[in-house]
C-alpha cells in the first residue's frame, strides 16, 4: 500500500489507514525536501518504480489528484475511518477516502477519487462525480448532484435536489438554494457566482 503525496492530508489517510490494521509501505511526494512523514520515509515520485500496488493520492487538490490518477495506474483502494457513518446502500469510489464523523446516507452514489471530509454530511440519493471534495462539516441535503471536481467548502449548505456542475468551488460557509453551473466560483447566503474558474 502506498500513499502519493506528504502533506497534512496524508498524516489525516496515515491514521484512518493504521485504525483500519491496514499497512503502509511507501510515501511517495514529488517535493524532494520531505524526507518523512510522522516517522515514514518519504520517497521522491520521480524515483519510485509505480508497479501494480495498491495506492491512494493523499493530497487535497482535486485538479491534481486527477492528473496524477490519470498518470499512475494503480490499483486504487478506498479507505474509510472506522468512526465514519456509512448506509449499507451507499456506493464508493475507488481512491476515495471518508474521514471521521462524515455521515453518508442511502442510496448515496460516491465517485473516483473524492474527499468526504471530517463531520460532512451528506444525506439519501445524492450522486458525486470523481475528484470531488466535500470540506469539513459540510452538508448536502437529499438528491444532490455534484459535478466532476467541485469542492463544497466547509460548512457550507446545499439545500435539497440541487445540481451543481463539475469544477465549482463553493465558498466556505456558503448556503446554496439554486442550482451552479460549470467552473463557477460562489459565495455567501444565499450563494451567488462572484467569477468562474479557468478550464
Amino acid at each position: 500500500m502506498i500513499l502519493i503525496g506528504a502533506s497534512g492530508h496524508s498524516k489525516v489517510i496515515i491514521d484512518i489507514l493504521r485504525l483500519n490494521n491496514i499497512e503502509l509501505d511507501n510515501l511517495v511526494d514529488a517535493n524532494p525536501s520531505i524526507k518523512e512523514l510522522q516517522g515514514i520515509p518519504v520517497l521522491l515520485e520521480d524515483s519510485f518504480e509505480f508497479l501494480d500496488q495498491e495506492a491512494i493520492i493523499a493530497i487535497g487538490s482535486n485538479a491534481i489528484r486527477k492528473r496524477l490518477a490519470l498518470k499512475h495506474h494503480l490499483k486504487y483502494v478506498k479507505a474509510i475511518h472506522p468512526k465514519a457513518v456509512l448506509d449499507s446502500s451507499v456506493q464508493i469510489g475507488l481512491g476515495t477516502v471518508v474521514m471521521a464523523s462524515a455521515t453518508i446516507n442511502s442510496d448515496t452514489k460516491i465517485g473516483d477519487h473524492c474527499i468526504i471530509n471530517t463531520s460532512a454530511s451528506i444525506d439519501h440519493d445524492c450522486s458525486l462525480g470523481d475528484f470531488v471534495h466535500i470540506s469539513p462539516n459540510a452538508t448536502l441535503c437529499g438528491g444532490v448532484q455534484i459535478g466532476e471536481g467541485t469542492q463544497v467548502g466547509a460548512n457550507a449548505a446545499v439545500i435539497p435536489n440541487i445540481t451543481i456542475g463539475k469544477w465549482v468551488t463553493i465558498g466556505a460557509g456558503a448556503v446554496v438554494i439554486s442550482n451552479i453551473p460549470d467552473f463557477a466560483v460562489v459565495v455567501g447566503n444565499p450563494a451567488r457566482i462572484i467569477k468562474y474558474n479557468n478550464d
